[in-house]
């Protein structure tokens, strides 16, 4: 027997999909703008509002709410479905039979202690395949590819983190952290040869015009949640802080981890406040280093310590220059402003998005150590110091 749960995920996997997609490739080919003149556009659209608003009513109507996910990640994952059908609705601009799905949101919202609407965690992580296909706004090949390069990148992301997180219980000198950190640079090659293959693959009119639209901030109840960021999951952040690129005590990054926070999945949450108590690898090597006689194991440990470090700037800075800039900052500049309600509605994150690139780039300073007067030259001086403590001791083999 199939629940009105079941029915609502067949919906979202077929019959959603195919009217996402006929009205997307109506936006391309007539360059982002909404076609009005179309009757099956607009019979499309009022059918989004009007059936699933009916499926999700179907699911809480009194006496039916028994049959809700008892599993914390079953309920994760229904409240990513019931977030696919509020993005949509922001993304058409259908006002009225959303707010349907405002009270089921916000119930699985509070019960995992997340905010109430689909994040990038449901369309990577949290996104049961059936038949060889997982849940997607439209069958567009260039959101396929999005979303699987960049969920390809966050396990890359994931498997760095709980190498490097294993660290400080062995030391930096020990011959195990070797193994460690050579499995973390292994993951960040796998970041940076996903992002190049993204960049590649994807198109960017198709990024711009039918992928982006769906990840915008959008109103649930009377409060607006921002859209969606692929960097919204812990792993990046505890990299980051354990390397010692980044301080939680630092106000700026500070500010984007309490930001981010309620936009993680519930065990991404728990991670990341682990990591912010933790003591950075940096710090380590530098003490240790600090001391004499340098041991071999301890040079070759160090240096590759600096090589992970090299590798996630580099990852960084290659998707700041090499997606975000040219899918969303290069496009934008040419997009005609009616087509947009203002510049903030250009990003997913609210702020205009002048403010959003100058977050971004200032990001990117920090992960590759790039001396700025605000922060006191983030982690470079620390960085230069090991280095001159690797360069002044004797080759290991005198």
């Amino acid at each position: 027997m199939t629940t009105a749960a079941d029915d609502f995920d067949r919906w979202i996997r077929n019959d959603f999909v195919a009217l996402n997609t006929l009205l997307e490739e109506a936006h391309f080919a007539a360059e982002g703008r909404i076609p009005d003149d179309r009757p099956e556009l607009a019979t499309a659209r009022r059918r989004i509002g009007r059936e699933g608003a009916e499926l999700v009513g179907r699911i809480t109507d009194v006496g039916a709410l028994h049959v809700l996910p008892t599993k914390d990640d079953e309920r994760y994952e229904l409240l990513g479905s019931v977030g696919l059908y509020l993005g949509a609705c922001r993304r058409h601009e259908i006002e009225g039979p959303q707010s349907a799905a405002w009270p089921l949101a916000q119930l699985l919202a509070s019960s995992l202690g997340v905010v109430p609407r689909f994040v990038f965690a449901h369309q990577a992580l949290y996104n049961r395949a059936v038949g060889d296909t997982f849940r997607t706004f439209t069958s567009l090949a260039d959101e396929r590819a999005f979303i699987l390069y960049n969920g390809l990148s966050v396990l890359a992301y994931q498997r760095t983190a709980a190498a490097l997180r294993r660290v400080p219980a062995l030391g930096v000198s020990s011959p195990l952290t070797a193994y460690l950190l050579r499995e973390a640079r292994s993951g960040l090659e796998d970041v940076l040869d996903l992002g190049r293959t993204l960049s590649k693959t994807l198109d960017v009119d198709r990024f711009f015009l039918n992928i982006r639209p769906y990840f915008k901030a959008h109103r649930v109840g009377g409060v607006e949640y921002r859209g969606v960021n692929a960097g919204d999951f812990a792993a990046i952040n505890t990299i980051d802080v354990l390397l010692g690129l980044c301080s939680p005590y630092d106000p700026f990054y500070q500010a984007l981890l309490t930001e981010k926070y309620p936009y993680m999945p519930p065990e991404d949450q728990a991670t990341l406040r682990a990591t912010v108590t933790a003591e950075p690898l940096l710090d380590a090597f530098v003490r240790e280093t600090a001391a004499s006689p340098l041991t071999p194991q301890l040079r070759d440990n160090a240096e590759l310590f600096l090589a992970v470090c090299r590798l996630h700037g580099a990852a960084s800075a290659f998707h700041h220059h090499r997606l975000v800039v040219p899918f969303l900052q290069a496009p934008a500049a040419r997009a005609p402003q009616e087509q947009e309600s203002g510049t903030a509605d250009l990003t997913t994150s609210g702020p205009p998005l002048h403010v959003v690139m100058g977050t971004l780039a200032r990001l990117v300073d920090l992960r590759t150590a790039r001396q700025r007067p605000e922060t006191n030259g983030g982690a470079r001086p620390a960085l230069d110091r090991l280095r001159q403590a690797l360069d002044a001791a004797p080759p290991a083999h005198l």
